[in-house]
């Protein structure tokens, strides 16, 4: 549903105003209640505002001395200005029969199959219709069945990737999780895990395979250093684009599911 029909009516006169909620502050909205985020920051120098796509809240970051008392009135005359940014996020796609998702950067549509229950495959698009992605079964099934679809996908493709990647290093790599983080797309640990963020699925080829680029090269070096990047650019010589990408993409895919 658009966000400019959640809108509710409030009086001219009421002025919205942020309240304690579980751990967090609420804030009264023409979008409903919207979270905020409060953290506090050393280097901090003014309060900001900060709308995250991925999460759909907000986080109010603090100099260290700021109170909440100030925090209170800077969120209230920023009201505005946080519902045209929440209003102009792209709506939600859930997994569902009918809807458009992309998968390896293809936009699929979502074709509902109530046979062969529990498959979920790929199927070509015909006279000029984009790919199916059919789901067979129940319709109160097809999410979870389509998400965990994409997810053996992602780390079907993103175990190929390291593999490759890895040998052309001559490293080893420990365990890969996927995970749905908001804020990175891949993490590498000390001990060589890597875990990914299985929305990578949804995006083009070449990102996908730039992410594990990206964590494999930390088994070289565990920093962003020169080094570090002249071993990204061995494995993926195109890894601006891939990071041209994410960030004019990324946010997007947690739109999907």
């Amino acid at each position: 549903m658009s966000l400019f029909r959640a809108f509710r009516s409030k009086p001219q006169t009421a002025r919205p105003t942020p309240r304690r909620g579980d751990g967090a502050l609420l804030l009264e909205t023409r979008l409903g209640d919207v979270p905020i985020t409060v953290r506090r920051s050393s280097q901090a120098r003014r309060m900001t505002l900060r709308v995250r796509a991925a999460t759909r809240d907000v986080t109010l970051t603090l100099p260290p001395h700021a109170s909440i008392a100030g925090a209170r009135d800077f969120v209230e005359r920023h009201v505005p200005w946080i519902e045209q940014r929440l209003a102009r996020l792209p709506d939600r796609v859930p997994f569902a029969p009918g809807e458009i998702i992309p998968i390896r950067g293809v936009a699929h549509r979502v074709s509902l199959r109530e046979n062969a229950r529990g498959v979920v495959r790929i199927e070509p698009g015909l006279r000029g219709e984009p790919p199916a992605l059919a789901v067979h079964g129940l319709p109160a099934h097809a999410a979870r069945r389509i998400a965990d679809f994409l997810k053996r996908e992602a780390r079907a493709d993103l175990q190929v990737s390291v593999a490759r990647h890895a040998a052309t290093l001559g490293v080893t790599v420990g365990r890969l999780t996927l995970k749905d983080t908001k804020s990175r797309w891949g993490s590498c640990s000390a001990s060589g895990d890597l875990a990914f963020s299985w929305r990578l699925i949804l995006a083009p080829a070449f990102v996908l395979d730039y992410l594990a680029a990206h964590e494999v090269a930390h088994r070289r070096e565990m920093n962003h250093g020169a080094r570090y990047w002249a071993h990204v650019a061995r494995l993926t010589p195109d890894y601006e684009r891939a990071e041209s990408w994410l960030k004019a993409h990324g946010a997007a895919l947690h739109r999907y599911g």
